[in-house]
């Protein structure tokens, strides 16, 4: 297939030697701040786009991917504020969104593995649960988008919890995220249960960014064809 691949740091040039060992082709890429070498019809070349770029373009390239009648696989984070207004723009335009705060399989997993032990926990209240994330020096969000999937599903099924901060808190509504930046790290989730007598602890820790790359050319391969909003959960059954 031909991709698009809209933001060419770290991540985009990972996820273009992955692409290429599969076979595909990237026919246009550009750098994160260059948010005006994409037009609709230079996009019109692709069959995907694949969008990592900044939260400030994210919806704009979003929205050009739209207006080129091509399908969107989007791993840029920080503008889930804005999710609802994209997703119904793009079921107004019949239009594909494929998104996800993490394209890893292993991750997907893991939110799997942290939804059901968030489920046996919540009869025992005893136990507090955090979350601790830790990304490299580069990364312009925080808390993360993965550690907000997984806030998310914790509060979503554990009724001890209302809503998360992304700091310590006493407040035993509150669901503590605790951002760490170090180094080159590339990411490492850890989702916590404490009491008095012991800890229980569930971690993923990304090696590199080849997992993540590999997930969202999976995702592009997958969505071709297909309209509507499409997460990983549609990918992973």
């Amino acid at each position: 297939m031909n991709i698009a691949l809209i933001g060419y740091g770290k991540m985009g040039k990972e996820i273009e030697q992955m692409a290429l060992l599969r076979g595909h082709k990237i026919v246009l890429k550009g750098e994160l701040n260059n948010e005006n070498l994409f037009s609709s019809e230079q996009l019109k070349t692709a069959d995907v786009a694949i969008e990592f770029s900044v939260p400030e373009s994210a919806i704009n390239n979003i929205y050009k991917c739209f207006e080129a009648n091509i399908p969107v696989v989007v791993g840029t984070t920080g503008w889930l504020n804005s999710l609802d207004e994209v997703i119904n723009n793009c079921n107004n335009k019949q239009q594909t969104l494929f998104y996800a705060s993490n394209f890893s399989i292993g991750v997907n997993l893991f939110f799997k593995l942290n939804q059901q032990l968030a489920k046996l926990m919540n009869v025992y209240p005893d136990y507090n649960v955090s979350i601790e994330e830790i990304h490299h020096i580069h990364k312009i969000d925080a808390p993360s988008g993965t550690s907000i999937s997984l806030a998310n599903q914790v509060i979503a099924n554990n009724t001890n919890k209302k809503c998360w901060v992304n700091d310590l808190s006493n407040n035993k509504n509150e669901l503590s995220i605790i951002s760490q930046r170090i180094d080159e790290v590339p990411g490492t989730h850890t989702v916590t249960y404490q009491s008095s007598v012991d800890d229980i602890s569930i971690k993923h820790i990304a090696h590199n960014r080849k997992g993540f790359a590999l997930g969202a050319i999976i995702a592009a391969e997958w969505v071709i064809g297909k309209k509507g909003v499409f997460g990983m959960n549609d990918l992973i059954q």
